[in-house]
């Protein structure tokens, strides 16, 4: 498991969080994902270049990820919380907060974060939300308005490790159980309709929600907003917060969807910000060797950073789902 380094932007995801709260009006969130530009440094770098030649991409596996998810176990060399410095685990005011339970027999309970909605006759479709950085914030919160304005009920979990809360950070792996356990929660919720859940996430959620993505159907439609498909890539940015054994590779392997791109097991629709051009080679890698796979992959741009164009791109995946759903 992994130091999480989110390791290819990371330089000042704290610095960066709390940028996303100025431009965003989301006060106090503690770094609000990976940084923006290939690990907080301009994305322009002779480092960020060589990042991305198509070259030094991760190998094409030709195993399905969600099995071999059953047999793998993250090897965690250094155990503890998540990376990020976090606030109080105060329930917005139009939330009600949500305990779900994770982890081998359920001993971890942790906390998620569900928009108030009155149950009705109609059943009411869902989006569980990622949020970026690695501890949860009010300002994400607040950025879940334009879904539940949309009719979305929609639950943004924290993880194992975050907040305080127990469980150890392994960066990109067993989160992604937290997510499954999670949705699991938010589909058997009263009044939800299971077959119209939809996920998305932003940054570091959104490397999650396309590793989520390929473990399980339960999805309708998932949109990943500025994800790195690379593990290789993130974490050789940011090697102190790598918490699994680098000397296995598969440690690697199962945290980048680019060696299992043909195991995304609903339509995805992978969105960048303009001035995020350093994700150009991997998003456009992983979509050919989806969409050669068979799965029904798009990719989309909106104007602005990493933190500026995320209204712009939640209002897309907002259309997207509503496209996928009709």
């Amino acid at each position: 498991m992994t130091t999480s380094d989110d390791t290819t932007f990371r330089p000042n995801r704290r610095g960066i969080l709390a940028g996303l709260a100025v431009v965003l009006f989301a006060p106090n969130v503690m770094r609000a994902a990976d940084d923006s530009t290939t690990g907080g440094k301009p994305a322009d770098s002779k480092s960020a270049v060589a990042e991305e030649k198509a070259e030094d991409a991760p190998p094409l596996l030709s195993g399905n990820y969600s099995k071999e998810r059953r047999v793998f176990r993250t090897d965690l060399v250094n155990k503890g919380p998540a990376p990020d410095i976090y606030e109080p685990l105060v329930t917005p005011p139009t939330a009600d907060k949500l305990f779900y339970r994770s982890g081998a027999g359920g001993e971890l309970e942790l906390v998620a974060w569900v928009s108030k909605y009155t149950r009705e006759r109609t059943l009411k479709p869902a989006v569980v939300f990622l949020h970026g950085g690695n501890a949860i914030g009010q300002g994400h919160w607040q950025l879940m308005k334009p879904y539940v304005e949309a009719g979305y009920v929609v639950m943004i979990p924290s993880m194992r490790g975050e907040n305080g809360q127990k469980g150890n950070f392994s960066g990109f792996y067993d989160e992604v159980a937290d997510v499954l356990a999670a949705s699991n929660r938010l589909r058997h919720l009263p009044g939800i309709d299971p077959h119209r859940l939809f996920l998305a996430g932003h940054s570091i959620g959104g490397t999650l929600a396309m590793l989520t993505a390929m473990s399980t159907k339960r999805f309708r439609a998932a949109a990943p907003i500025s994800g790195n498909p690379d593990a290789y890539a993130f974490f050789s940015r940011y090697p102190q917060d790598i918490r699994f054994n680098t000397k296995n590779p598969r440690e690697f392997q199962m945290r980048s969807p680019l060696c299992y791109a043909h195991s995304f097991r609903c339509p995805m629709k992978l969105f960048r910000g303009t001035e995020e051009a350093h994700f150009d080679s991997r998003l456009a890698l992983l979509a050919k060797r989806a969409t050669a796979g068979g799965v029904k992959m798009d990719m989309a741009t909106v104007p602005g950073s990493h933190n500026s164009a995320l209204p712009g791109e939640i209002e897309q995946s907002i259309r997207f789902f509503e496209n996928v759903a009709t």
